[in-house]
């Protein structure tokens, strides 16, 4: 097994500054895309430039994008965010589309965060002082003496009555009623007599 997640940066999982809760701000501050206009390596960032970069531009007004050529070098997509990352890649032979794939997985990070060991799966800015929740948290006291195998800690709580069963819960108030007005009728006779 290897040991080389050691050497990465590690920290909790978060969104920058709350981003998100109140409005979403694309953590992407410019963008540039390095190729050469002759080598075959950078034919599918020519296209990219010629076909999608346009669009891109226009949908993503808060992001900068920069064009730079230069001669007999592989293509890179460089990304610069407003933490102050940076993430590069090598675009050498892919297509337009993967790099129009690669531009979105930019612009949706928020800096090196995939490169990230996370320490927990989760984190809070305010931990509670009264420990983290348990299902035994707040249990009755009676809950402490009972001995298990339980037939009544068993039922499940929240079971709902069956029709039938409701039908003979009225069948049985009603027939109480019934046989409490005979006997209320059978005390008003013995008045009358």
């Amino acid at each position: 097994m290897s040991n080389s997640h050691l050497f990465m940066i590690s920290g909790f999982p978060r969104a920058p500054l709350q981003n998100g809760i109140g409005r979403y701000v694309c953590q992407l501050q410019r963008i540039t895309l390095k190729f050469c206009k002759n080598n075959g390596s950078s034919k599918g960032m020519r296209e990219f430039i010629e076909n999608h970069l346009i669009d891109f531009a226009k949908e993503n007004p808060g992001v900068v994008v920069y064009v730079k050529p230069r001669r007999h070098r592989t293509p890179v997509l460089v990304g610069e965010y407003l933490n102050g990352d940076r993430e590069w890649l090598s675009c050498r032979n892919l297509t337009k589309e993967e790099i129009s794939k690669w531009v979105q997985l930019f612009k949706t990070q928020n800096g090196s965060s995939s490169s990230l060991r996370l320490r927990k799966m989760w984190h809070t800015d305010v931990p509670s002082i009264q420990g983290p929740w348990t299902p035994f948290t707040l249990r009755h006291p009676e809950q402490n003496f009972t001995s298990y195998p339980n037939k009544e800690a068993s039922q499940p709580l929240d079971i709902e009555q069956s029709a039938t069963e409701k039908l003979i819960e009225l069948f049985k108030k009603q027939k109480l009623a019934d046989s409490e007005s005979t006997a209320e009728k059978v005390l008003t006779d013995k008045r009358a007599e």
